[in-house]
């Protein structure tokens, strides 16, 4: 998940030319010309990954018609594909939504492909698993961490390596604050970027997606909600997207900033030196932060001879150096093998946090959840504003929010 967008944009890329439709919406094709859909709009056909996609085409010897969507359309857009039998050859699918696509039937199975997904990371496939069956392969992954300003830090004698749990975090953000400067921002806006954003927290006290209002749950709004009140994180938080948080981190005025690995250019450009530590669990180590980042997925097709050169494609965007080569080519995907991890950290030894975060990272849907998360995450995240804002208790907040995903996943 990068910074997400509600808009529904569409961007047509043409990889090479094709007489398919003319805004992907019509998915017929001739054999030699295959469709893929992608949620990288900002990417288009003169750049690095629309070159990318096309060169898997021409390795398996086809044209590849590639339609870009928003994210949000991209799923919707696939969801009326499935109603109506137009699907394109393959779908990169935001993770969380690879088990609502399968649910409908429109996705075949890795192992019906024939695919060996053994060498994936197992937290990082978890996220298109269902009922057992993996749905498609991650291309890769990004997370969440949590950047520091150094200049701050210093000036406020804060060492980042003290960091390691809630409460060493909380007494530097009082360091900071007391030296003058401001302490973290974060994204807690009314969507889905602020469930994604709250995760490492919730799953960091031990809280389960399953028990909102549990005792672990309550103690990691409260967390956020002292930071408020201690005048540590901005009251901006409660409209704040994770483009809006990362616009006030590089203002050079935060300490602190939680965002993604799709910040890393960025940040390694502000006009301040920077560093990352890990968003720490509630007595120490590694919180669980939420996975990010698409899965390449095959849907149903009639005629079933198309299968062996999607199988091509797929092979090559997933092999050893594909997943470096699309690492490299998005500059914040981590590969999702130990393997490409290895060959990644080879090239780039300074993303090692990143590998860190990733290698302990969760899927939103995993623990089973399926089609039943989205129905959660927007409980959670209507108790995460109902909190900061002041309108509930953090108890009250989560109470309610157990009741509204109990009622919506009945």
């Amino acid at each position: 998940m990068g910074a997400a967008g509600s808009a529904v944009l569409v961007v047509t890329a043409m990889a090479a030319c094709s007489s398919s439709g003319d805004d992907g919406g019509d998915t017929e094709t001739s054999s030699d010309t295959y469709t893929w859909w992608d949620p990288y709009p900002q990417h288009d056909e003169t750049s690095d990954w629309a070159q990318r996609v096309a060169a898997c085409g021409d390795e398996a010897g086809v044209t590849i018609e590639r339609t870009a969507y928003d994210t949000t359309a991209l799923t919707n857009q696939a969801l009326l594909a499935a109603q109506e039998g137009t699907a394109p050859d393959i779908i990169l699918l935001d993770n969380p939504a690879v088990s609502t696509l399968a649910d409908t039937g429109m996705l075949t199975t890795m192992e019906e492909f024939g695919f060996d997904t053994s060498a994936i990371d197992e937290n990082l496939l978890a996220a298109g698993v269902v009922d057992g069956d993996a749905y498609g392969i991650p291309i890769g992954a990004n997370t969440l961490a949590i950047y520091y300003n150094q200049q701050i830090l210093d000036a406020s004698g804060v060492d980042p390596a003290s960091i390691t749990d809630w409460a060493s975090l909380t007494a530097a953000l009082q360091q900071v604050t007391a030296a003058g400067h401001k302490g973290i921002t974060f994204a807690a806006i009314g969507t889905e970027e602020g469930s994604f954003q709250f995760l490492p927290w919730f799953w960091g006290a031990g809280a389960d997606l399953r028990d909102l209002d549990s005792a672990e749950g309550v103690q990691a709004l409260q967390l956020w909600t002292g930071w408020l009140e201690a005048g540590y994180a901005p009251n901006s938080v409660i409209t704040n997207s994770q483009n809006t948080t990362w616009e006030e981190f590089l203002t050079g005025e935060f300490a602190f900033a939680v965002n993604g690995t799709w910040q890393v250019n960025s940040a390694a450009e502000a006009g301040f030196p920077t560093g990352v530590v890990s968003v720490p669990g509630v007595d120490g180590g590694a919180a669980p932060t939420p996975t990010g980042g698409e899965f390449i997925t095959a849907p149903v097709q009639d005629d079933t001879s198309r299968y062996d050169v999607t199988t091509q494609i797929v092979e090559c965007m997933t092999t050893p150096e594909g997943l470096v080569e699309t690492a490299n080519t998005f500059a914040y995907y981590i590969p999702p093998t130990a393997e490409g991890q290895d060959a990644l950290l080879s090239e780039n030894p300074s993303l090692q946090p990143w590998v860190d975060a990733v290698r302990t990272a969760k899927g939103r849907t995993s623990d089973d959840l399926g089609t039943d998360y989205p129905l959660i995450s927007e409980a959670l995240w209507t108790a995460v504003q109902n909190a900061l804002s002041g309108s509930m208790s953090p108890e009250e907040a989560l109470a309610e929010a157990q009741a509204n995903a109990e009622s919506a996943t009945e």
